[in-house]
């Protein structure tokens, strides 16, 4: 049996939360080069353009605040039939446990984890039979990092709820859950150059492959997990070996 990518996106509805920037517009870029329609969604109006013009026509942009609830509500009502949704938006607060504001954990909490818990609850009712859910999370929640403890905590929280909806929702969609190690993304857009660029090598040379990852890198493991039928309630280390290092 020797189905490609391309057969089995092709006509199908991809959206993509967190599509304007990183991971999320990777993935977008990818499945719509396989016969996608694509949506992308996030707060960010003007990414969400420029990303559009990116990625190409027949791109379906769609603001959305998954921490407005009544707000997703609306916005899932509108999406009509939907065959795979991705939420890669992402949040990070980084803190030592006794240091980091509890308003700073709480947003992190909302805007990582309550926000798609949601918002998969809400695409839910217009998601094809047999189609996907795919969430992410990251390397912290199985290696913790000193002053990451609260990342840790809900990127762990991401990957029970994506085993847990596996099986809850067995027979209908599939559940999957993609953890990236260090990306090269606007995430750290924030940092000088040269910090970056630093960062970027010391992590690098941790790791098993020598280098941190790219972007189309990560998106190749989301066109996997929607497109394998067999694949459900998996957490996907894409991250360079970050697992097994010394």
């Amino acid at each position: 049996m020797n189905i490609g990518h391309e057969a089995v996106l092709a006509g199908k509805h991809v959206v993509i939360v967190g599509g304007s920037s990183g991971m999320g517009k990777a993935t977008a870029k990818m499945a719509q080069s396989l016969g996608a329609t694509v949506t992308i969604a996030s707060r960010n109006l003007e990414k969400l353009a420029s990303a559009a013009s990116e990625i190409g026509d027949g791109v379906r942009v769609s603001p959305l605040d998954t921490t407005n609830e009544q707000t997703v509500k609306a916005w899932a009502a509108a999406l009509g039939p939907v065959d795979h949704l991705v939420i890669s938006a992402s949040s990070a607060a980084h803190g030592a446990f006794a240091d980091l504001p509890t308003d700073d954990l709480r947003s992190m909490f909302e805007a990582k984890f309550t926000g798609p818990y949601v918002t998969a609850r809400e695409v839910l009712p217009y998601l094809q039979a047999g189609g996907s859910i795919t969430f992410f999370s990251g390397v912290l929640s199985r290696r913790p990092a000193v002053g990451a403890t609260g990342l840790a905590a809900v990127n762990a929280a991401v990957e029970a709820l994506s085993k847990g909806l596996a099986l809850e929702l067995a027979g209908r969609v599939r559940v999957n859950c993609i953890s990236p190690g260090m990306v090269d993304t606007e995430a750290y857009a924030s940092m000088t150059s040269e910090a970056r660029a630093a960062m970027y090598e010391q992590v690098g040379a941790s790791l098993p492959v020598g280098r941190i990852g790219h972007s189309a890198e990560i998106a190749q493991a989301v066109v996997m997990a929607m497109t394998n039928g067999y694949l459900t309630g998996a957490v996907l280390d894409v991250d360079g070996g970050h697992l097994v290092r010394a």
